[in-house]
C-alpha cells in the first residue's frame, strides 16, 4: 500500500513562511510527478504546483515568485517551501502522486492545515 505522508503546516502570520514536506513509501518515487494541492473551505480543491522527475516544475499563478516545489529522490520525499504568505494561502494543502506514464494512477496524503493570519 503506497503511503504519502503530509507534514509541517501550522499557523503563521502574514508574510511569514513555512515548509511543507510529503515522505511517500511504497512507491517507485522516481515513476511519479509529484505535487502540491490545497482547498480552502467552501472552495474547490486547486493546482499549486507540481515536480517530474527530472525536476521540471509548474506552478499557480497565485503562487508564482513565492512558492518553491522540490524534492529528493533519494529520500522520497517531496517539499513545498512557502515564502511570503498571504491571508488567502490559508487551505489544507495535499500531496499528491502521479504516475508518469499511467496517469490515472494516483494517490493522496492525507493533508496538512496552514492557517496565515495575524
Amino acid at each position: 500500500q503506497v503511503h504519502l505522508v503530509d507534514s509541517g503546516g501550522g499557523l503563521v502570520q502574514p508574510g511569514g513562511s513555512l515548509r511543507l514536506s510529503c515522505a511517500t513509501s511504497r512507491m517507485i518515487f522516481s515513476n511519479y510527478v509529484m505535487g502540491w494541492y490545497r482547498q480552502a473551505p467552501g472552495k474547490q480543491r486547486e493546482l499549486v504546483a507540481t515536480i517530474t522527475s527530472g525536476g521540471s516544475t509548474n506552478y499557480a499563478d497565485f503562487v508564482k515568485g513565492r512558492f518553491t516545489i522540490s524534492r529528493d529522490n533519494a529520500k522520497n520525499t517531496v517539499y513545498l517551501q512557502m515564502n511570503s504568505l498571504k491571508p488567502e494561502d490559508t487551505a489544507v494543502y495535499y500531496c499528491n502522486a502521479q504516475h508518469q506514464i499511467v496517469t490515472n494512477v494516483n494517490y493522496w496524503g492525507q493533508g496538512t492545515q496552514v492557517t496565515v493570519s495575524s
